[in-house]
């Protein structure tokens, strides 16, 4: 069973760093893209940059919730619970700054034509 528990601790510790690394690779995408749209001018800089944080946010709560596999102490777990309420938190907040902004670039292609 000790050989289960190791493998399963081994598993979830590489899957939070895929999980981590994803994220910050998505942000990363996401900012040069973003830099990109601004130098262009793009009207659509700011929705592209939300969507690029709310995906790469997605990953890192992905890994937040894996993390809870392999926590130990009451303390820890209190950690991890917090961090997903940030994180979720984030989240909403960012889906909702991309549905205001889409209804405003909607408003803006209706009032073009």
């Amino acid at each position: 069973m000790e050989f289960l528990h190791t493998i399963l601790n081994q598993i979830t510790d590489a899957a939070i760093l895929v999980f981590e690394l994803l994220g910050v690779l998505v942000i990363i995408l996401a900012g040069i893209k973003g830099l990109i749209g601004l130098i262009k001018r793009s009207r659509f800089t700011r929705l592209n940059l939300a969507k690029g944080m709310a995906l790469a946010l997605e990953f890192k709560l992905g890994s937040e919730i894996l993390r809870t596999v392999v926590v130990r102490e009451f303390s820890e777990i209190l950690t991890v619970a917090a961090i997903i309420a940030l994180r979720a938190a984030l989240t909403l907040l960012i889906h909702w700054e991309i549905k205001n902004e889409e209804s405003h670039q909607e408003d803006l292609a209706n009032t073009l034509f």
